[in-house]
């Protein structure tokens, strides 16, 4: 069987179709140089793709897509080059089964299965037998380094993955092939619709929730405005090392996530936003004003980018698409602190809410009232400091951190009512 291979610069996920096709040379040039690029596989008299495999080296990423003859997608695999550059990690892969050709693709009702893998061993496979609605399967992937691990190719050497999917017992004879341009091809820019390297998940406008007068919603409420943040207090952090955690999980490795400042204290604020809403019981429109984000104010210059802290243990280069990372607790709660005496804040923390010591000094401790803040306690040996503050639930909650133009810290930021949406035709300007 013969299989034409195409290459392109990307590939338009929704139309199925190469965008700015790009000759072998071209193709190979981009290769070596670590640049995007995506090769296509057809057959004659079949309109989908068999596959289309997506390489940016320089994003330590190869993806792999396998379409039926519906054009539907089958199966989604994300690998990863990490420090053996010989051989590339098969990450994340997720299978469909369709269960009829009349089944749109990426139906709810479609049965998958999910499977994520680490280089040092660890996994997880989750079943969905009735899709995305019903209930999931989820175990240990019982799987051997040859699975976990595929060999890197030479440019123009990539086996045909899906040969097997598709029925072909023999191996098929590769024919290099011009494809045609679709559409946009000639436009400048890649469209919204292309395949790009996955990225972690991206910040969104929270430089705007602490801007007065700027309009969001939460996708709960249709329109929210942003009020004056309202400062609580302070946080003194003395050792320079600042702490974002959660203090109810086991913290045998220290605090989940720690960022870098000037040694000093610093404003602790929130971020609100008012909305009206119909009230059924008191058949009238109510209006009240929600916390969307506590910040530790590091600097008034102000913040024209913002990144995601990372845990000590974590690598970038394994991110899959709009992956967060952040602090973790089951109880609804997360804090700042001085890393620097982390410990026996934590310590502290921890009696004042089991209520192990009703005879704690005042002096190392304060309730807070009228705000997502709830608790601060201090180490007298240091003068660091630990505020605690509530989250809208348990789970993960990353950490942003703001920076000015010059690269310094200017702000801490945890959303504790998830990422808002921009409303861009209130006035706002949208940014950091």
């Amino acid at each position: 069987m013969t299989v034409e291979v195409g290459y392109a610069r990307a590939w338009d996920l929704e139309a199925r179709v190469p965008w700015r096709p790009i000759s072998v040379e071209e193709a190979r040039e981009r290769d070596a140089a670590g640049l995007p690029y995506v090769v296509v596989y057809r057959t004659e008299g079949r309109e989908a793709p068999l596959e289309v495999r997506l390489v940016s080296w320089r994003d330590h990423h190869v993806g792999l897509l396998i379409y039926d003859a519906q054009g539907r997608r089958t199966y989604d695999l994300d690998m990863r080059l990490l420090d053996n550059q010989m051989r590339l990690l098969r990450r994340y892969a997720v299978h469909w089964q369709y269960t009829g050709p009349e089944m749109a693709e990426f139906d709810e009702a479609c049965p998958r299965t999910i499977v994520e893998l680490f280089p040092d061993g660890r996994g997880r496979r989750q079943e969905e037998s009735q899709g995305k609605r019903g209930g999931s399967y989820i175990t240990v992937p019982r799987i051997g380094d040859d699975e976990r691990w595929t060999d890197r190719p030479a440019f123009g050497e990539w086996p045909l993955f899906s040969a097997r999917s598709h029925g072909l017992t023999e191996p098929p004879v590769f024919e290099i092939t011009e494809l045609a341009a679709a559409a946009s091809a000639g436009s400048g820019h890649v469209p919204a619709t292309c395949w790009r390297p996955p990225r972690p998940a991206q910040p969104g406008p929270i430089g705007e929730l602490f801007r007065p007068g700027v309009c969001v919603t939460d996708g709960y409420h249709p329109e929210m405005s942003i009020v004056e943040p309202r400062r609580i207090g302070t946080l003194r952090v003395p050792s320079g090392l600042l702490a974002v955690s959660g203090p109810d999980i086991d913290h045998a490795d220290g605090p989940h996530v720690t960022v870098t400042v000037p040694p000093g204290e610093y404003v602790l604020d929130e971020a609100r936003a008012r909305h009206t809403y119909h009230c059924e019981w008191e058949q009238s429109e109510v209006t009240r004003t929600d916390t969307m984000a506590v910040r530790l104010l590091v600097s008034e210059a102000p913040a024209v980018s913002w990144e995601m802290a990372l845990k000590p243990k974590d690598d970038p280069r394994l991110f899959i698409e709009n992956q967060l990372s952040g602090f973790v607790t089951d109880g609804a709660t997360g804090c700042f602190a001085d890393a620097g005496a982390w410990q026996p804040l934590l310590a502290l923390f921890t009696k004042l809410m089991s209520q192990a010591d009703p005879d704690l000094d005042p002096d190392v401790y304060e309730d807070i009232s009228d705000s997502m803040y709830l608790l601060r306690t201090r180490d007298q040996a240091s003068g660091g400091e630990l505020v605690a503050f509530a989250t809208t639930g348990d789970g993960t909650y990353p950490v942003w951190v703001g920076r000015t133009e010059a690269g310094e810290v200017a702000g801490v930021v945890v959303l504790v009512n998830g990422m808002p949406e921009l409303l861009p035709d209130r006035g706002a300007t949208v940014g950091a």
